[in-house]
Protein backbone atom coordinates (compact mmCIF):
# COMPACT_ATOMS: atom_id res chain seq x y z
CA UNK A 1 0.00 0.00 0.00
CA UNK A 2 1.27 3.45 -0.97
CA UNK A 3 0.04 6.92 -0.17
CA UNK A 4 -0.28 8.81 -3.44
CA UNK A 5 -1.25 12.42 -4.03
CA UNK A 6 -2.61 13.44 -7.44
CA UNK A 7 -2.36 17.11 -8.39
CA UNK A 8 -5.16 18.04 -10.76
CA UNK A 9 -7.47 15.54 -9.15
CA UNK A 10 -10.58 16.48 -11.12
CA UNK A 11 -8.93 16.10 -14.52
CA UNK A 12 -10.04 13.36 -16.87
CA UNK A 13 -6.86 11.30 -16.44
CA UNK A 14 -6.84 11.77 -12.65
CA UNK A 15 -10.46 10.64 -12.27
CA UNK A 16 -9.52 7.46 -14.16
CA UNK A 17 -6.28 6.94 -12.25
CA UNK A 18 -7.66 7.26 -8.72
CA UNK A 19 -9.96 4.21 -8.98
CA UNK A 20 -7.09 2.07 -10.30
CA UNK A 21 -4.91 3.01 -7.35
CA UNK A 22 -7.69 2.65 -4.78
CA UNK A 23 -8.64 -0.78 -6.16
CA UNK A 24 -5.17 -2.12 -5.45
CA UNK A 25 -5.18 -0.73 -1.92
CA UNK A 26 -3.35 2.57 -2.28
CA UNK A 27 -4.49 5.57 -0.27
CA UNK A 28 -5.18 8.34 -2.77
CA UNK A 29 -5.49 12.06 -2.13
CA UNK A 30 -6.61 14.23 -5.04
CA UNK A 31 -5.88 17.95 -5.03
CA UNK A 32 -8.65 20.13 -6.43
CA UNK A 33 -9.16 23.89 -6.67
CA UNK A 34 -12.95 23.96 -6.56
CA UNK A 35 -14.75 22.47 -3.54
CA UNK A 36 -17.69 21.66 -5.82
CA UNK A 37 -15.53 18.94 -7.40
CA UNK A 38 -15.18 17.03 -4.14
CA UNK A 39 -18.11 14.69 -4.78
CA UNK A 40 -16.59 13.47 -8.06
CA UNK A 41 -13.27 12.88 -6.32
CA UNK A 42 -14.98 10.96 -3.51
CA UNK A 43 -16.70 8.79 -6.09
CA UNK A 44 -13.32 7.99 -7.68
CA UNK A 45 -12.06 6.49 -4.43
CA UNK A 46 -9.79 9.39 -3.49
CA UNK A 47 -9.86 11.84 -0.62
CA UNK A 48 -10.34 15.40 -1.92
CA UNK A 49 -7.93 18.11 -0.78
CA UNK A 50 -8.87 21.67 -1.72
CA UNK A 51 -5.71 23.62 -2.56
CA UNK A 52 -5.10 26.23 -5.26
CA UNK A 53 -1.73 25.07 -6.57
CA UNK A 54 -1.52 28.05 -8.93
CA UNK A 55 -1.08 30.35 -5.94
CA UNK A 56 0.20 28.03 -3.19
CA UNK A 57 3.83 28.54 -2.23
CA UNK A 58 6.39 25.79 -1.69
CA UNK A 59 5.74 25.67 2.05
CA UNK A 60 2.00 25.11 1.59
CA UNK A 61 2.61 22.49 -1.06
CA UNK A 62 5.18 20.71 1.10
CA UNK A 63 2.68 20.58 3.95
CA UNK A 64 0.12 18.97 1.63
CA UNK A 65 2.70 16.44 0.43
CA UNK A 66 4.15 15.49 3.80
CA UNK A 67 3.52 11.83 4.59
CA UNK A 68 2.88 10.83 0.98
CA UNK A 69 4.91 8.20 -0.85
CA UNK A 70 4.44 9.61 -4.33
CA UNK A 71 2.98 12.54 -6.22
CA UNK A 72 1.44 12.55 -9.69
CA UNK A 73 1.25 15.83 -11.57
CA UNK A 74 -1.81 15.66 -13.81
CA UNK A 75 -2.87 19.30 -13.58
CA UNK A 76 -3.04 21.90 -16.32
CA UNK A 77 -4.40 25.32 -17.04
CA UNK A 78 -6.41 23.99 -19.96
CA UNK A 79 -4.93 26.30 -22.59
CA UNK A 80 -6.25 29.54 -24.00
CA UNK A 81 -4.47 31.90 -21.60
CA UNK A 82 -0.70 31.97 -22.04
CA UNK A 83 -0.10 33.74 -18.73
CA UNK A 84 -2.08 31.19 -16.75
CA UNK A 85 -0.60 28.29 -18.71
CA UNK A 86 2.86 29.45 -17.65
CA UNK A 87 1.70 29.98 -14.07
CA UNK A 88 0.24 26.48 -13.75
CA UNK A 89 2.00 24.16 -16.18
CA UNK A 90 5.46 25.58 -15.49
CA UNK A 91 5.64 27.56 -12.26
CA UNK A 92 3.20 25.61 -10.09
CA UNK A 93 4.55 22.30 -11.35
CA UNK A 94 8.11 23.34 -10.48
CA UNK A 95 7.05 24.49 -7.01
CA UNK A 96 5.43 21.11 -6.47
CA UNK A 97 8.68 19.35 -7.39
CA UNK A 98 10.60 21.53 -4.96
CA UNK A 99 7.94 20.90 -2.32
CA UNK A 100 8.21 17.14 -2.84
CA UNK A 101 11.95 17.31 -2.20
CA UNK A 102 11.37 19.42 0.90
CA UNK A 103 8.70 17.05 2.22
CA UNK A 104 10.80 13.96 1.60
CA UNK A 105 8.53 12.56 -1.14
CA UNK A 106 10.97 10.93 -3.51
CA UNK A 107 8.66 9.46 -6.18
CA UNK A 108 7.25 11.91 -8.74
CA UNK A 109 5.32 11.09 -11.89
CA UNK A 110 4.75 13.85 -14.43
CA UNK A 111 2.05 13.57 -17.09
CA UNK A 112 3.56 15.54 -19.98
CA UNK A 113 2.95 15.14 -23.71
CA UNK A 114 4.60 13.49 -26.70
CA UNK A 115 7.13 15.88 -28.21
CA UNK A 116 7.75 17.95 -25.08
CA UNK A 117 11.29 19.30 -24.89
CA UNK A 118 13.47 22.22 -25.96
CA UNK A 119 13.11 21.17 -29.61
CA UNK A 120 9.30 20.90 -29.47
CA UNK A 121 9.04 22.84 -32.74
CA UNK A 122 5.78 24.63 -31.91
CA UNK A 123 5.77 28.04 -33.65
CA UNK A 124 5.74 31.12 -31.42
CA UNK A 125 2.49 32.30 -32.97
CA UNK A 126 0.70 29.03 -32.20
CA UNK A 127 -1.86 28.91 -29.38
CA UNK A 128 -0.06 25.74 -28.22
CA UNK A 129 3.32 27.49 -27.85
CA UNK A 130 2.92 28.61 -24.24
CA UNK A 131 1.97 25.07 -23.22
CA UNK A 132 4.89 23.54 -25.11
CA UNK A 133 7.31 25.99 -23.48
CA UNK A 134 5.84 25.44 -20.02
CA UNK A 135 5.99 21.65 -20.21
CA UNK A 136 9.50 21.76 -21.63
CA UNK A 137 10.69 23.87 -18.70
CA UNK A 138 8.85 21.79 -16.10
CA UNK A 139 10.15 18.49 -17.47
CA UNK A 140 13.70 19.86 -17.60
CA UNK A 141 13.50 21.02 -13.99
CA UNK A 142 12.21 17.62 -12.90
CA UNK A 143 15.09 15.84 -14.58
CA UNK A 144 17.51 18.09 -12.72
CA UNK A 145 16.08 17.23 -9.32
CA UNK A 146 17.22 14.27 -7.29
CA UNK A 147 13.69 12.87 -7.29
CA UNK A 148 12.89 9.36 -8.48
CA UNK A 149 10.90 10.77 -11.35
CA UNK A 150 9.13 9.34 -14.36
CA UNK A 151 7.97 11.62 -17.17
CA UNK A 152 5.10 10.24 -19.21
CA UNK A 153 4.76 11.57 -22.75
CA UNK A 154 1.51 10.29 -24.25
CA UNK A 155 0.37 11.40 -27.65
CA UNK A 156 -2.93 13.19 -28.37
CA UNK A 157 -5.51 12.06 -25.84
CA UNK A 158 -8.84 10.46 -26.71
CA UNK A 159 -11.92 9.42 -24.76
CA UNK A 160 -11.91 5.91 -26.20
CA UNK A 161 -12.16 2.80 -24.04
CA UNK A 162 -8.92 1.45 -22.57
CA UNK A 163 -7.12 -1.31 -24.42
CA UNK A 164 -4.24 -1.98 -22.04
CA UNK A 165 -1.99 -1.94 -25.10
CA UNK A 166 0.58 0.73 -25.95
CA UNK A 167 3.68 1.31 -28.06
CA UNK A 168 6.87 2.86 -26.69
CA UNK A 169 9.47 1.85 -29.27
CA UNK A 170 7.90 3.82 -32.12
CA UNK A 171 4.81 5.69 -30.87
CA UNK A 172 4.32 7.67 -34.07
CA UNK A 173 1.66 10.33 -33.56
CA UNK A 174 0.81 8.47 -30.41
CA UNK A 175 -2.97 8.88 -30.12
CA UNK A 176 -3.96 7.13 -26.91
CA UNK A 177 -6.97 6.98 -24.62
CA UNK A 178 -6.93 8.83 -21.33
CA UNK A 179 -7.85 5.54 -19.68
CA UNK A 180 -4.67 3.93 -20.99
CA UNK A 181 -2.64 6.94 -19.81
CA UNK A 182 -4.12 6.40 -16.35
CA UNK A 183 -3.19 2.71 -16.53
CA UNK A 184 0.38 3.58 -17.52
CA UNK A 185 0.65 6.03 -14.60
CA UNK A 186 -0.60 3.36 -12.21
CA UNK A 187 1.88 0.86 -13.62
CA UNK A 188 4.94 3.11 -13.31
CA UNK A 189 4.04 3.99 -9.72
CA UNK A 190 4.31 0.29 -8.90
CA UNK A 191 7.50 -0.26 -10.89
CA UNK A 192 10.67 1.36 -9.50
CA UNK A 193 12.52 0.37 -12.68
CA UNK A 194 10.73 3.23 -14.44
CA UNK A 195 12.39 5.81 -12.19
CA UNK A 196 14.53 8.44 -13.97
CA UNK A 197 12.95 7.57 -17.31
CA UNK A 198 11.03 9.54 -19.90
CA UNK A 199 8.45 7.28 -21.51
CA UNK A 200 6.92 8.37 -24.81
CA UNK A 201 4.00 6.24 -25.89
CA UNK A 202 0.84 5.91 -27.88
CA UNK A 203 -1.73 3.22 -28.42
CA UNK A 204 -0.29 0.02 -29.82
CA UNK A 205 -0.26 -3.75 -29.52
CA UNK A 206 2.02 -4.38 -26.53
CA UNK A 207 0.66 -4.94 -23.02
CA UNK A 208 1.53 -2.00 -20.78
CA UNK A 209 3.73 -4.00 -18.40
CA UNK A 210 5.73 -5.49 -21.29
CA UNK A 211 6.14 -2.10 -22.97
CA UNK A 212 7.42 -0.51 -19.79
CA UNK A 213 9.88 -3.34 -19.22
CA UNK A 214 11.68 -2.65 -22.50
Amino acid sequence: MSRILIVGGHGKVALLLAPLLAARGDEVTSVIRDPAQAADVDASGAVPLVLDVEHADVDALAEALRGQDAVVWSAGAGGGDARRTTAVDRDAAIRTMDAAARAGVDRYVMVSYLGAGPDHGVPADSSFHAYAEAKSAADAHLRETGLACTILQPGPLTLEAPTGLIETADPGEGRVSRADVAAVAAAVLADPRTSRRTIAFGSGSTPIADALAR
